[in-house]
């Protein structure tokens, strides 16, 4: 693709439209607070509506089209945004302040979720195509020829990330995989990165010019009115939303989504305590080594990841081992600059918070400064403090974590009881531990988080067939569902079954034939081959 000057405008239909009398905002650098040379557009109800009827149009077209051009377009999509070089690096420099390194491994991510959904495409069994034929001999009654599959829901509605611009962003899973899925999509940028979300979307654009596909299929509408939003989720044609962010945004738009006439879906991931437990015999084996890893963990990318660890629990006296060391390893950690002032603020209440707690110990006492500039912390509480304060139990998002000193093992399964619903949970256990009280604490991490870790440590999401991002309430919406691999395409599809429904009428998918060659369930067995025609 060419070069992409910046415009600071909105995609809807393959045009860049700018709506100068709904207002213009402007992204600024967290570390330094310079802002950007260019203004963006602010989306209002015109653009929600211009970008929803031509995404629904398009969903229309590509309806009829063979299977596989998802396939084509995801390939497209993931050459273009490698085409777009160091300027779409030197760009999330400029907007993030995250380093060049981090953001270059961002790239790679994208790039490959999008290949991933491509080949997950190709092979075909997603739409989990099941048949069960015909009995007319069947008494007392003939049995009717049943053949279900998974369809596209229609277009959808994502919200892209601030805490990864480029994995999570306008072009990130959630819309790899409704692509995939066979759903347009309209992406709503986040306001912190406006010219990374115009440069993605440039992207996507070319792709669908050079794929000769309907350029409704993707929108990108800019802004930082939470307004925008709203309408997205509330308008007719949406059919489902994704969403990456806090707790407060996503049960927003959820309450939104349930309130419409027809309600619709939000996939929301939100708040995480992601409980770390630490037993006796991991910290008398490794309690050094372990404090260095912890502090990684608990301060890559500042804090501001969705998995880190927030709350550790630690049992018995060796913690005191554990405790110091992590201590110096966070102090250790200089300050640096947060996403957006606006999640630095928050983070600082979170903390102070933390600190009027009576019985809450500061051991390392970050404190902000200019512009969106933060210096990690860590506090130390009792197991009694913790379950009794639930202002202890909310996620600080942020360069931050609390240990919990647990006396027994009944207090550790009490604390754990009291946390809720995570992405993940984390045991550490050592050679002496017993494996009965290793089984119990995961037997209480299984019901509270969606992904469950066993002598490591939680950030750092390995995107594939078998992961899950996901859990139970308030880290997402729906406990049922992964924003991150290729499951997540299950978020924007939805179940139909066709009954003594003529050969050529039917899907591909459940033709007699099989022309797609994909792996379907027959009379309950796993089978590529042909079904015999009745």
């Amino acid at each position: 693709m060419t070069a992409h000057a910046m415009t600071g405008s909105h995609l809807i239909g393959g045009q860049w439209q700018s709506a100068a009398a709904s207002g213009w905002f402007y992204a600024a650098n967290p570390a330094n607070g310079k802002s950007s040379s260019e203004r963006f557009s602010e989306g209002a109800a015109g653009e929600v509506d211009g970008a929803m009827t031509t995404a629904a149009a398009a969903f229309e077209v590509v309806r009829d089209l063979p299977p596989n051009w998802s396939a084509d377009l995801l390939e497209a999509v993931a050459g273009a945004i490698m085409d777009l070089g160091d300027a779409l690096l030197e760009r999330g420099e400029q907007e993030t302040a995250l380093p060049r390194g981090r953001l270059t491994g961002e790239r790679i991510r994208t790039y490959n979720q999008l290949k991933l959904f491509a080949e997950v495409v190709r092979e075909g069994s997603w739409v989990d195509a099941v048949i069960d034929t015909a009995d007319p001999d069947r008494k007392p009654a003939a049995k009717p020829d049943l053949r279900r599959m998974s369809i596209p829901r229609g277009p959808v509605a994502v919200f892209g990330a601030s805490n990864f611009p480029f994995a999570f962003g306008v072009c990130g899973g959630d819309t790899a995989s409704a692509l995939a899925a066979g759903c347009p999509v309209v992406a709503k940028g986040h306001p912190s990165h406006p010219g990374v979300n115009e440069l993605f979307a440039a992207a996507v654009l070319s792709a669908l010019e050079g794929c000769k596909l309907p350029r409704g299929l993707f929108a990108l509408l800019q802004g930082e009115s939470h307004d925008l939003g709203a309408l997205l989720v509330g308008h007719p044609s949406t059919s489902a939303v994704g969403f990456t962010g806090s707790l407060r945004g996503g049960r927003s738009l959820f309450d939104i989504a349930s309130q419409r006439p027809r309600p619709i879906p939000v996939y929301a991931e939100m708040g995480s305590l992601n409980p770390l437990v630490i037993l006796p015999g991991a910290m008398v084996e490794r309690s050094e080594a372990m404090a260095q890893a912890l502090a990684g963990s608990v301060l890559l990318g500042l804090g501001q990841f969705c998995t880190k660890p927030g709350v550790i629990f630690t049992l018995g006296d060796n913690a005191q081992k554990l405790i110091p060391a992590l201590a110096r390893a966070i102090t250790a950690t200089a300050a640096g600059p947060m996403l957006n002032k606006i999640l630095r603020d928050r983070f600082c209440d979170r903390a102070g918070e933390f600190a009027r707690v009576k019985g809450v110990k500061t051991l390392v006492n970050g404190a902000a400064s200019a512009h969106a500039m933060m210096a990690p912390s860590l506090w130390e509480t009792t197991a009694d403090i913790w379950i009794n304060q639930r202002a202890l139990h909310e996620e600080a998002f942020g360069p931050g974590a609390l240990v919990v000193c647990c006396r027994d093992e009944g207090e550790v399964i009490q604390c754990l009881g009291k946390v809720q619903g995570s992405l993940t949970g984390t045991v550490h256990a050592g050679a002496a531990d017993e494996e009965e009280l290793v089984a119990r604490v995961i037997r209480k991490l299984e019901s509270l988080a969606g992904r469950v870790i066993v002598n490591g440590y939680p950030t750092g999401v390995e995107v594939g067939d078998a992961i899950v991002h996901g859990g139970p309430y308030p880290a997402t919406t729906d406990p049922g569902w992964t924003s991150v691999g290729s499951a997540s395409i299950r978020r924007w599809v939805r179940m139909v079954a066709y009954q003594d429904m003529p050969d050529a009428l039917l899907p591909a998918a459940l033709r007699n034939a099989n022309p797609l060659k994909i792996q379907r369930r027959v009379n309950g067995a796993r089978s590529d081959d042909p079904v015999s025609a009745t």
